[in-house]
C-alpha cells in the first residue's frame, strides 16, 4: 500500500467488484439478503477464484495452470 490518494491502491478490489456486478448481481435479483449472500459465495469460491481465466496466469484458471504446473 501506498500514500494516501493513491489511485493503485484500490484498483484490484475496484476491479474485482465491477466484475462480480456485470457477471453475477445486475443480471439477478434475490428475495432475501440470505440468499444474495450465499449465491455471492458460491460465485466467488465456485468460479471466481477457481475456474476464471487470469491474465497473471497465461490466460489459465488456477485450477489449470496448478494442473499443467505439478
Amino acid at each position: 500500500m501506498s500514500g494516501k490518494g493513491n489511485c493503485y491502491d484500490n484498483a484490484a478490489v475496484e476491479t474485482f467488484f465491477k466484475t462480480i456486478k456485470a457477471e453475477l448481481i445486475w443480471r439477478r435479483s434475490w428475495a432475501t439478503r440470505r440468499q444474495a449472500e450465499m449465491t455471492i459465495f458460491e460465485y466467488i469460491n465456485g468460479f471466481y477464484n477457481p475456474r476464471r481465466r487470469h491474465s497473471a496466469l497465461g490466460w489459465k484458471s488456477p485450477v489449470a495452470f496448478e494442473r499443467k504446473v505439478a
